[in-house]
Formats: structure tokens, sequence, C-alpha cells
């Protein structure tokens, strides 16, 4: 499901550089959403190798095929090392840079897994190296229509904010999930050093930092989406009311589909931003013009 991340990298493209879209972009569009799953399910295998240990002091993650013994490692790095190649060698044949993008998103699945650096076991360099696929993914979508320029860097730094508050979310959920200190020190490293505090903390740091950097794209490219800003302060809003939940569904991404009033606010602000993003309304611009 993260991989829909890539999406609004498309719109962008198509929004503000048409000029540079490929005729046939569709083609090149699956090619690199194909491209870009590959290497992410590569990415989670490494995390299923490296962390069967560890999951085993998990209510549920104790049941997975590599932790519970049910798949031998080998075989589990031989499908690593098949979804990067695949998925590296789909990327390139979609661009260079698209392969350079999809080729950052692999390694920064190595610096998150790998010891010794092994960013998932640092307090919140967890989040933030984990966060940056997503404006990797943007920067996927932009892309695959074609695009040579790297998309523009206050949208990028929204995208990651956005994604470090999701992130951080599941760490919270987690955390109060487990229930337990020593077990949570157990399981993931960097919760010897978080508290259900420090991690709402967190959380509401990167949702502001979304915010503005959010804000600086929108005055400067698109008044219009501010239009929209209510809508996606309410989803954002209703997810860290999930987040509380006994058992909550924001440990699991998978799983978050079950939530309905989540998904209908998420695809009401989706179609929202998705509009705007093409629509025009020249009274926004005198309206917030500068007095």
């Amino acid at each position: 499901l993260k991989n829909l991340f890539v999406v609004p990298g498309v719109l962008l493209s198509y929004a503000f550089r048409p000029d540079g879209v490929e005729p046939d972009a569709w083609w090149l569009i699956a090619a690199g959403l194909a491209s870009v799953c590959l290497v992410a399910s590569s990415n989670y295998v490494l995390n299923e190798i490296l962390d069967a240990k560890t999951d085993a002091f998990h209510k549920e993650k104790k049941e997975r095929p590599l932790a519970s013994g049910r798949v031998s490692v080998p075989m589990a790095y031989g499908e690593w090392g098949l979804l990067a190649l695949v998925g590296l060698g789909v990327a390139l044949f979609v661009g260079p840079q698209l392969f350079v993008t999809v080729l950052i998103l692999w390694i920064m699945g190595c610096v998150y897994n790998v010891p010794p650096v092994r960013t998932k076991d640092k307090p919140y360099l967890d989040v933030l190296s984990e966060s940056v696929n997503n404006p990797l993914r943007l920067a996927v979508g932009w892309f695959a229509t074609g695009q040579t320029a790297w998309p523009t860097l206050s949208v990028l730094s929204a995208y990651w904010m956005f994604g470090a508050f999701l992130m951080a979310l599941k760490r919270f959920g987690e955390y109060r999930h487990i229930a337990d200190e020593h077990a949570a020190g157990q399981y993931r490293r960097s919760f010897v050093h978080y508290s259900e505090e420090r991690l709402m903390v967190t959380v509401l740091f990167y949702a502001s930092l979304f915010g503005m950097f959010s804000g600086v794209f929108i005055a400067r490219y698109c008044i219009e989406l501010v239009l929209a800003t209510p809508l996606v302060a309410l989803t954002m809003a209703y997810y860290v009311h999930l987040a509380y939940k006994p058992d909550s569904a924001v440990q699991y991404p998978e799983k978050l589909h079950r939530e309905r009033k989540l998904c209908s606010l998420v695809a009401l602000s989706a179609v929202a931003c998705a509009l705007l993003l093409f629509v025009r309304i020249p009274v926004l611009d005198a309206f917030f013009a500068p007095r």
C-alpha cells in the first residue's frame, strides 16, 4: 500500500511540467510502479531476515515465516537478491533518473536494516531513515513520466515529514501495544530510549514540519491546495486517534484498508488535492496576496 505514494509524483508531473511528460508515459509509469514494488519487497525480505530473532519477542510477529522457522534463511536471501535485481533492471529500462532513485531506495533499505549502521536500532534515525522512502516514491512517480530534473525541494521535504509522521505513529502504536518497557527494548533496540511521551512529541514535530513545508509549496506553486488543507488535517488527526486504539491498525499499514472511516477521509483528501492541482482560482491569489 505504501507504493501508492508514487501516484502524487505522477500528478505533480502532469500538473506542473506537462511539457516534460513522455507521449507513452503510461507504459513508463506502470514499469516504474512495478520497479518500486519489487525493490520495496526486496527491502522487506531483508527486514524479515534480520529481524527474525527480535520478532520472537513480539506478540504477533513471532508467527512470521522466518521468525517461526518455516522458511530457510538462504532461501530468503536468494529472494532478496532476485527481487532487487529485477526491480533495478526494470528501473534502468525506464531511464537513468528512475534507476538512481530506485537504487537509493534499495540502499536505504540496507542502511535501515544492516549492521553496523542499522538505523532501525537508533532512536529518531529509525523514523527519519525509513520515512525518506516517501519522497523517493514521489520521485519515482515523477521520473516515470519522463521528467529529468528533480521535483521542488519543498514538496520532497513535506513528503518526507509526512512519512515521518506516519512512521512515528507506527512506533507509538507498537510501543503501546507491547505495554512493557523491558519487552519493548528486546523487540526493538530504539524502544530503550523511547517512551509514549517522547514518541508523541516527535509526532507533533513531524506534523508541524509537514505543515510548514507544505505551506511553502502551496504559497509558491498552487495556492488552490489551501482549500484541501482542512480535509488533510482532519485525516491526520483521525490517524492519531487510531494510534490510541488497543492493538491499533496503525502498527500494520497493510491492515489500514479495514478502517473504513480512515479510507473515506484519505479518499476525500486525495481527490480534493488531485483536482485542485489542475484547477486555477484567481480570486485566491488576490485574497492571499500581500497588502
